[in-house]
């Protein structure tokens, strides 16, 4: 429920983007930021019907009127069930309303929940229904929302809508909610701070010179798997939207996704002993092959991408060996010669996030026309035994073995969706097809191994809603927009590694003893992160998503237990 619903007299016509379609492409992160009230603009007081009592909490004035002037919208997002709970009048509420402008100026929009848990509404928080109505009214979409709140429920809400979530907890905050929120900031201010920060580091005004340059052949550089080289796509385009030729180099478990990234022209492929898991000892034969491969590239310049973990320097000496005169990379130890760029990124940032903040430094945003998103190369047909669109995609594996679903519980999620009226499709790669047979059993279509990965997104461009671990395919969900319920292991950050702008709900345990060991193998027996999920929790996280069966036959009683997702769970009653 809108506010101006409520109070006619104060509704504010949204400044025009162009409409949400228009505002949905463009190189700006954020068009708008939503807030909650209680305990994130003024001080939490239950129920409260006064204004007398309405308190800002410190420093909140003045950051609103910075993301005033950088040319944000603004927006309250707030769960009133005081209103249905007859604890305040509808014009108590608008006086409250009036004395927070008065402290704090002008918001382009309220959007107010009225209703009580038991109402069953899609507006009350963690439901994404307020974030939906908010960047509508804003003229946005939500993935160009960040949204400021300081509880489990608003995190969960940003992250349904697939905007991006800033917690700032408060002596409430429950410890789960920090540990599960993909940022987390000390207080108002510093959220701002951040937000003003991520906006201008992937924007034209970070590029070293003035405004976009053009470049020659530039070679990017990403040599992980496949996950990894789908997150640094946006950055690619990045480089693409000025360079005459983009080369790629990646390894050999980067390059089917390398070749479903738009705007890159060539591919070298070279397996790089420093980044892989399980190296090989270094061998000088190779990597003069390597150097001489590179100086054959004849590239002007090189963007070496890296995960937040990895060093670009033993790359920048063979790239410097080779001829190329200017190399950019993201470097926290002292490049000396190496680098002509060398950029700092703080810790917690998205991974396509961090990617085109490096592209920015070296000179290359993204075009006018695109925007900060994964995208892919238009899909080919899926596989004909998946039917008609709709399904939802299970990819119980990974490549690592900590980050996927353990296979018993993706059985019994297989079942329940199944039972719940869902066409399941389980996927797999082709040394997953014990598991993946495993999991489908009788009831679901058994793709494991038998698709590329070129296939396989096409099989999750078809899909209603992707359920998958910290995997490729989450990114590939992402960049066809498809919703994903995340099985995060947190054995690394959600805020850096969750699918990116796209709606997620987020189960597992991420306060778990494999909390930011980057094991690719689950370091606690009986994967105790992930094993607590129950089938429940994926079909309450696929109806917040908005995603439901065309059939609705009650499943079984033994795969429903435990079942609402975690932001459900978290918040104080009152709001």
């Amino acid at each position: 429920m809108r506010q101006d619903q409520v109070e006619p007299d104060q509704r504010r016509s949204a400044r025009v983007f162009a409409g949400a379609d228009g505002a949905a492409s463009g190189p700006v992160l954020f068009d708008a930021v939503l807030l909650d009230r209680d305990g994130t603009l003024i001080e939490d007081v239950p129920y409260n019907g006064d204004p007398e009592k309405v308190r800002p909490v410190p420093g909140a004035r003045a950051a609103l009127d910075r993301l005033r002037a950088a040319g944000l919208r603004l927006a309250v997002v707030t769960n009133q069930s005081g209103l249905a709970r007859g604890l305040f009048t509808e014009a108590q509420m608008r006086a409250v309303h009036a004395r927070v402008e008065g402290l704090l100026g002008p918001f382009d929009a309220w959007l107010v929940c009225p209703h009580d848990d038991g109402d069953g509404c899609g507006c009350r928080k963690p439901a994404p229904g307020l974030v939906h109505a908010a960047a509508r009214e804003l003229g946005t979409v939500p993935s160009r929302c960040v949204l400021v709140g300081d509880i489990g429920r608003d995190m969960a809400a940003a992250s349904a809508a697939g905007a991006s979530g800033i917690l700032v907890p408060t002596p409430v905050t429950r410890p789960q909610e920090v540990a599960a929120a993909p940022q987390v900031a000390p207080d108002l201010p510093a959220a701002v701070a951040e937000i003003l920060r991520r906006q201008a580091a992937v924007g034209p005004a970070t590029a070293r010179g003035a405004g976009r340059r053009r470049a020659g052949t530039v070679l990017v550089v990403r040599a992980d798997s496949a996950g990894d080289v789908l997150v640094t796509g946006p950055a690619v385009r990045a480089v693409a939207a000025t360079a005459e030729r983009v080369v790629l180099l990646c390894g050999p478990r980067g390059r089917a996704a390398a070749e479903l990234l738009p705007g890159v022209d060539e591919i070298v492929e070279h397996r790089l002993p420093w980044i892989d898991p399980v190296p090989d000892p270094v061998d000088p034969a190779d990597m003069r092959q390597l150097a001489d491969r590179l100086a054959a590239v004849s590239a002007d310049e090189a963007v070496v991408f890296t995960s937040f973990h990895q060093s670009p320097l033993p790359l920048a000496l063979l790239l410097r060996l080779a001829g190329v005169r200017r190399v950019s990379a993201i470097s926290d130890d002292y490049p000396g010669s190496l680098l002509d760029v060398r950029h700092r990124v703080p810790a917690g940032v998205p991974e396509p996030e961090r990617a085109l903040s490096l592209a920015a430094a070296a000179g290359f945003t993204l075009a006018d026309h695109d925007g900060p998103a994964l995208r892919l190369r238009p899909a080919q047909a899926p596989p004909p035994e998946v039917g008609a669109p709709g399904y939802v995609v299970l990819h119980p594996g990974s490549a690592a073995q900590a980050r996927g679903c353990p296979p018993e519980l993706a059985a019994r999620i297989a079942r329940a969706l199944t039972a719940a009226g869902h066409r399941v499709v389980v996927t797999g790669g082709a040394d997953e097809r014990e598991l993946t047979a495993r999991v489908a059993g009788d009831v679901a279509v058994d793709l494991g191994g038998r698709t590329s990965l070129a296939g396989l997104a096409a099989t999750v461009a078809g899909a209603g809603a992707v359920v998958v671990g910290n995997t490729g395919p989450a990114h590939l969900a992402a960049a066809h927009g498809v919703p994903v319920v995340s099985l995060f292991a947190p054995t690394v950050p959600f805020g850096q590694w969750g699918p990116w702008r796209v709606p997620t709900v987020r189960l597992g345990d991420a306060e778990a003893a494999c909390r930011d060991t980057r094991a690719a193998r689950c370091p606690v027996p009986g994967h105790p992160c992930l094993s607590g999920v129950e089938p429940g929790q994926v079909l309450d996280g696929l109806r917040l998503l908005g995603v439901t069966p065309p059939v609705r036959p009650a499943p079984p009683a033994a795969d429903r237990s435990g079942g609402v997702p975690a932001g459900d769970r978290t918040g104080g009653s009152h709001r």
